[in-house]
């Protein structure tokens, strides 16, 4: 009987798997709205009573997105004060919606990952997930390895579509 190789393991392929950088924490949103006035004018000190009075803990570890749904013009202050609040306690905060926070929070993550790890490396980003991690993911991680990588393929290791590869 012949001996079953798995030419796969044996490739020196390494998988890379964008879903394992998905945010995990829950994204809320900071809706400026319910501090103006007759949801059109920020009063100044009405606004830094009601933010000095806020529960800033619901926000502990949680990513959040710092939006006005309001049709008001919100003096940039306004949002920076806001950051004040959340900093010390949020995950993560940036202005935006959810969607927006959510790639803003995944392409950070991706920002750290150590490339040195991949120098002349053969890697295949993985192409199915659960989660979906969407266009900008895969563009970001194609820039940040083409530097490195010796190669870089889409898909799964038995079945690859290549993408890049060092001359």
């Amino acid at each position: 009987m012949e001996e079953i190789v798995n030419k796969v393991a044996q490739s020196g392929l390494i998988t890379l798997d964008l879903e394992d950088y998905y945010p995990k924490e829950e994204i809320v949103e900071f809706d400026l709205k319910q501090y103006l006035f007759m949801e059109l004018i920020l009063k100044e000190k009405d606004f830094r009573a009601a933010l000095q009075s806020l529960d800033w803990e619901q926000y502990r570890n949680k990513n959040v997105a710092i939006v006005c749904t309001a049709d008001a013009v919100i003096p940039f202050w306004a949002y920076m004060l806001v950051m004040t609040y959340l900093s010390p306690v949020a995950h993560f905060a940036a202005f935006g919606n959810k969607k927006h926070v959510h790639q803003v929070q995944f392409m950070k993550n991706l920002a750290a990952i150590d490339v040195n790890e991949y120098v002349d490396k053969r890697v295949v980003i993985k192409g199915c997930g659960d989660q979906g991690a969407g266009e900008a993911a895969y563009v970001e991680i194609t820039r940040l390895l083409t530097p490195v990588v010796k190669s870089l393929m889409y898909g799964e290791p038995c079945s690859t579509v290549p993408i890049y590869k060092k001359k």
